[in-house]
């Protein structure tokens, strides 16, 4: 079963190691809009290719890409692609949905926010 799950243990599973080596720098970094990062939640998912996931997750989200120019450290004018307005239980459900393999069926409608079946209006 998919859940929300926040790290308690005493000694962090390895990939929670990752995330937080990749956070360390997040306000040098203009992928991460040159802001600390809180992480709100994580999910585990099995047997799936992280870049294949990625990429899924940016198609989906496409409508509701966030349309922003900031200006990098070194004074370079950056569009990130990765941020998108999309709130916290639209990514559960999201998530959900790649879990059970439905996700194919479904649209993110960014009016409605909600996720939308493809045959629907």
């Amino acid at each position: 079963m998919l859940t929300r799950s926040s790290v308690r243990s005493r000694r962090p599973e390895p990939w929670t190691w990752h995330v937080q080596r990749r956070l360390v720098n997040a306000k040098l970094d203009a992928t991460f809009l040159l802001a600390d990062v809180e992480v709100v939640t994580t999910y585990l998912l099995y047997h799936v290719n992280r870049t294949k996931l990625e990429n899924l997750l940016h198609r989906f989200f496409a409508p509701a890409r966030l349309d922003i120019t900031i200006t990098d450290r070194f004074g370079n004018p950056v569009a990130p692609r990765e941020w998108f307005e999309v709130p916290l239980f639209i990514i559960d459900e999201a998530i959900e949905r790649i879990r059970d393999g439905s996700i194919t069926e479904y649209r993110y409608d960014p009016a409605r926010v909600a996720l939308v079946r493809h045959d629907a209006k």
